[in-house]
């Protein structure tokens, strides 16, 4: 009997501290610091978390109504990519920050027709009578192939990808009941849906772009020459002038009904805005910031926020470069968004190389960075051939040199060589850079093991000098130098003038080749334990 009741007894006691204990859980959960409306609060969120650091490599697609503005181009004809703003211009179109028409040389005003008028026109009609909203109504997504879209992103080695969910038309890439400007009602299809299911089906984290601050500006135009009729100025927006800087209650209201369905329905890995978004009410900003980052809190992840200009304090999100780097290493975590040729499709498209893209990458991560490549698909929603085979090369060159590129930081020095940029900042990709076999990066996975990557085919040896004795950037014995992709054993020397690798007689890969570097303990002598005994 008083076994019993000892076991009773211990039974009761257990439950008791077992209660406690889950008591003190709840109690520590709802303790947990929510973050709020204000830049202090924000600041402490987790901006960069390990897994966007490692990444590296992630692509969006700018796909929409819009890309079927740009059919039957003529081999050598330009089109801007504003169309839904510049097709309006019978007259031309003032500048969107003076609100004036430019001029020319003679100092006249330039009130020619613009290129996207002439072009619509043709086309399509006079957009007065035929609007953009003709482009959402024939917007016929038949070749959009979720699974071919993610087998593709899959096979380029990106880590995250995306659709450009909202672009500046007010067109939503989603089932939206915010909005009934969207590919469901005018396409027939749920795009981020099946993207993202495809896309974290096959491991890769789910990005989703917005840039649908700049809509006020975008359609301004169309009310002064497009004839809007009033029921459909919750497309255009409702009237205002080229000089309204900041838009309406409505509007802001709007903007954010729309960004905060898509964060509830499709709980998005990265988000990234355009700019003009600093131009909008700072509290809708912070009101968005701590949603999504609490929302990220609820769903057990950490979510990251991609910005331009003065957006959002750096503390609370990660910096972007459009077309552009800095010239330097950062200490914070940045990204570039880039394309391989315009940001829409054109019929007659120009896509630069592969060799560029890589070597583009190469330079991004050496200094801290990562890549979000755009693909422009064609208006029916299948990828040109050009694009899939520029994809397919930058994975088969990520098989092989992935190492030096995923899960790695900067190392103590980020390069040597002729090249370099001239300034860091945004659309420096305007100046063509040609990398060479003398031009090298650097990239680290530990303390002992770096990688030296050379950023053409040499058709010499190669000679690293950062890497000299006599330079002390490198304080450490080389124990083992291999050529990434390669079992051939590789013969070097260290010197005073630098670090020599006999040419390889086989590169595993086109473009760039990435040796590693692997190094024995750092060296320090006179330690002072050996020298007390003789004190």
């Amino acid at each position: 009997m008083k076994l019993i009741k000892a076991i009773s007894l211990c039974a009761l006691l257990a439950y008791t501290s077992c209660d406690v204990v889950n008591r003190k859980s709840e109690v520590n959960i709802q303790k947990e610091e929510k973050f709020e409306e204000d830049w202090e609060s924000l600041s402490k969120a987790n901006i960069a978390p390990d897994w966007f650091k490692d990444a590296k490599f992630g692509i969006y697609t700018h796909w929409g109504p819009v890309s079927g503005a740009f059919v039957n181009m003529r081999p050598k004809q330009h089109l801007a990519g504003w169309h839904g703003m510049l097709m309006y211009g019978k007259n031309g179109v003032p500048n969107w920050r003076t609100g004036e028409l430019p001029k020319r040389k003679n100092g006249t005003v330039n009130d020619n027709p613009t290129g996207n008028y002439k072009h619509h026109t043709a086309q399509f009609g006079d957009p007065s009578e035929v609007g953009y909203k003709h482009l959402i109504e024939n917007f016929k997504p038949t070749g959009f192939d979720a699974k071919e879209w993610a087998d593709l992103f899959e096979k380029s080695g990106a880590k995250f990808a995306g659709p450009v969910a909202m672009h500046h038309d007010n067109f939503a890439m989603w089932d939206s009941k915010a909005t009934r400007w969207n590919s469901m009602n005018y396409g027939g299809m749920d795009i981020s849906k099946e993207l993202k299911k495809e896309i974290e089906g096959r491991g890769m984290k789910y990005i989703a772009s917005f840039h649908h601050a700049f809509t006020w500006k975008y359609f301004a135009p169309a009310h002064v020459n497009g004839k809007v009729d009033p029921k459909d100025y919750d497309l255009y927006t409702e009237p205002h002038g080229y000089d309204s800087n900041m838009p309406s209650e409505k509007f802001h209201q709007e903007w954010w009904a729309k960004l905060k369905e898509y964060i509830d329905n499709y709980q998005p890995d990265i988000l990234w805005f355009d700019w003009w978004l600093e131009n909008m009410d700072e509290q809708y900003r912070k009101k968005f910031l701590a949603y999504y980052y609490n929302k990220g809190k609820e769903w057990n992840k950490d979510v990251v926020v991609l910005f331009k200009e003065t957006t959002f304090p750096e503390s609370t999100a990660v910096r972007d470069y459009e077309r552009g780097r800095p010239n330097k290493p950062t200490n914070a975590t940045w990204i570039t968004d880039t394309s391989p040729g315009t940001w829409f499709y054109r019929s007659n498209a120009k896509f630069v190389s592969t060799n560029e893209l890589v070597d583009i990458l190469i330079d991004i991560v050496s200094k801290n960075g990562s890549m979000l490549l755009n693909v422009p698909p064609n208006p029916d929603g299948t990828i040109p051939p050009e694009m899939k085979k520029l994809l397919v090369e930058m994975g088969e060159w990520l098989k092989v040199n992935g190492e030096a590129i995923y899960a790695t930081r900067p190392w103590n020095v980020f390069g040597e060589g002729p090249t370099r940029l001239p300034a860091g900042g945004h659309k420096i990709e305007r100046k063509k850079i040609v990398y060479t076999e003398n031009d090298i990066r650097f990239t680290k996975k530990s303390d002992h093991a770096f990688y030296a990557i050379v950023m053409d085919t040499p058709d010499e040896d190669i000679s690293i000098s950062t890497l000299g004795t006599h330079l002390g950037v490198l304080n450490k014995d080389i124990e083992k130098i291999t050529l990434l992709g390669s079992e051939e054993e590789l013969q070097w020397e260290r010197t005073e003038k630098g670090l020599i690798i006999k040419k390889p007689k086989y590169f595993p890969s086109l473009f760039a080749h990435s040796f590693k570097i692997e190094c024995k303990g750092l060296k320090q002598t006179g330690l002072g334990g050996e020298l007390e005994q003789t004190l």
